[in-house]
């Protein structure tokens, strides 16, 4: 008999804005799903694609990032992460990760309806979608790193390209 699917959702919290807000959840006397864990960051932009899908790999099925969104302090910050997004929401997709497995999502520091509907939404796509498959996010990580090992290559190269060194 197989256990019954709980999905666990790691949720991204800014310490200046969503990660109030989630604590004004519990101050309020609200709940949410002990199936969702929350990691309080200074900014989620900080984390690169391979993160995510490191997660997915190690068994979490899905992330919700809360960020300030055009309120962040550090400027220019949720401009970068929204296109990091993009581009891991378009590796994902084409590796056949669903991309109702991530949302990145603004939420202010009394916004406690805005935080649990997040939740909720995030938990009802992923009860929908099933069991992250680990062995796909790690096949997909592993194409992420090699991305990014390859672009480092180039820039170490352009020097050299342009005469320098």
């Amino acid at each position: 008999m197989s256990e019954a699917f709980v999905p666990k959702i790691l949720v991204l919290a800014t310490e200046k804005c969503a990660y109030p807000g989630a604590d004004a959840v519990g101050k309020a006397h609200q709940e949410y799903p002990s199936n969702v864990y929350i990691l309080r960051v200074p900014s989620p932009v900080l984390f690169p694609e391979d993160f995510y899908l490191d997660c997915y790999g190690k068994g979490i099925d899905g992330v919700l990032i809360a960020a300030c969104g055009s309120d962040c302090p550090y400027h220019g910050a949720y401009e970068q992460l929204a296109a990091r997004i993009d581009q891991l929401t378009s590796h994902m997709n084409a590796g056949g990760l669903g991309i109702e497995r991530i949302r990145l999502t603004a939420i202010c520091t009394v916004c406690i309806k805005a935080f649990l509907k997040e939740i909720a939404l995030m938990s009802d796509n992923l009860y929908r979608l099933g069991r992250v498959d680990r062995k796909l996010a790690g096949q997909l990580r592993r194409e992420s790193l090699n991305r990014l090992q390859g672009s480092v290559r180039a820039l170490d190269l352009a020097p050299a390209l342009q005469g320098g060194l």
